[in-house]
């Protein structure tokens, strides 16, 4: 495969031969900003969730937690269709041609953001989930949005989905291995399961009005926040198909990711 194809794009292929083909900076600073806004947040929880998160008919509950439910939607949702239209409107339009060199670099960069997207399942899934596991088994909830679901199902679920749909847009629109080739059923998976787990919280809540379960989380209205939680293994076969291309583009070219002919 050779680094330039034809004249046509020359020019591209020397203006994006001058970026570097790995920059760890944005994966940096997207995983620090995630953890960072985090571990703020928990610390807020931890400063005003005893204080004032108990009774949410007191006036406190609206100004410190109910506050931040009606902050939170409406940006995420903007966050949502903004990025996605953004991601739609700077597509390259002619994915199927793009230099190696470049797709070498696109490679790395979606690497970036499914590295970033597991950063935020953990925190969305994992730790705030558990986190609202141990609020149940402690204190029988008086309204729907405790400050562990306000932080739990309405911050940090929307917060991965966001950055979930940027990788995948990302792929779709600037890889041929993901735009070019029909769709990659592992990514869909690792992309629609975790997303479904939002949805899901709305059968959730509806559940716990007639039922009462605070402290039974092994109960069948539960089960499928982990059947979606599962597909994330799908990021397996992603990464399976990510080095398989990258592997196609570097056969002769170990120059690209900085490493030496084989003899």
């Amino acid at each position: 495969m050779s680094l330039v194809t034809g004249t046509t794009r020359a020019g591209e292929a020397a203006a994006v031969a001058e970026k570097p083909v790995f920059n760890g900076v944005p994966v940096i600073l997207g995983a620090a900003a995630i953890c960072i806004f985090y571990v703020c947040v928990r610390i807020y929880e931890q400063a005003f969730g005893q204080l004032y998160g108990l009774d949410s008919f007191a006036p406190e509950f609206t100004t410190y937690w109910m506050t931040i439910l009606y902050i939170e939607e409406p940006v995420e949702l903007i966050s949502f269709l903004a990025l996605i239209g953004w991601m739609w409107k700077t597509r390259d339009t002619n994915v199927a041609q793009v230099q190696p060199r470049e797709e070498m670099r696109r490679m790395f960069a979606l690497l970036g953001w499914i590295f970033c997207y597991g950063i935020a399942i953990y925190w969305g899934a994992s730790f705030f989930t558990e986190q609202d596991g141990t609020w149940h088994m402690t204190v029988i909830r008086d309204t729907d949005f405790t400050p562990s679901h306000i932080i739990e199902f309405y911050m940090s679920y929307p917060l991965y989905i966001v950055v979930g749909v940027g990788g995948f847009m990302y792929a779709r629109t600037r890889l041929p291995t993901f735009a070019c080739k029909g769709w990659s059923i592992a990514y869909v998976l690792l992309f629609v399961g975790p997303f479904m787990i939002f949805p899901n919280v709305g059968l959730n809540e509806w559940g716990h009005t007639f039922w009462f379960m605070e402290e039974l989380f092994v109960a069948p209205l539960h089960w499928m926040f982990v059947f979606f939680g599962w597909f994330s293994l799908a990021v397996f076969g992603v990464v399976l198909q990510i080095h398989g291309r990258m592997m196609e583009l570097a056969q002769g070219h170990e120059d690209l990711v900085g490493l030496e002919p084989a003899e």
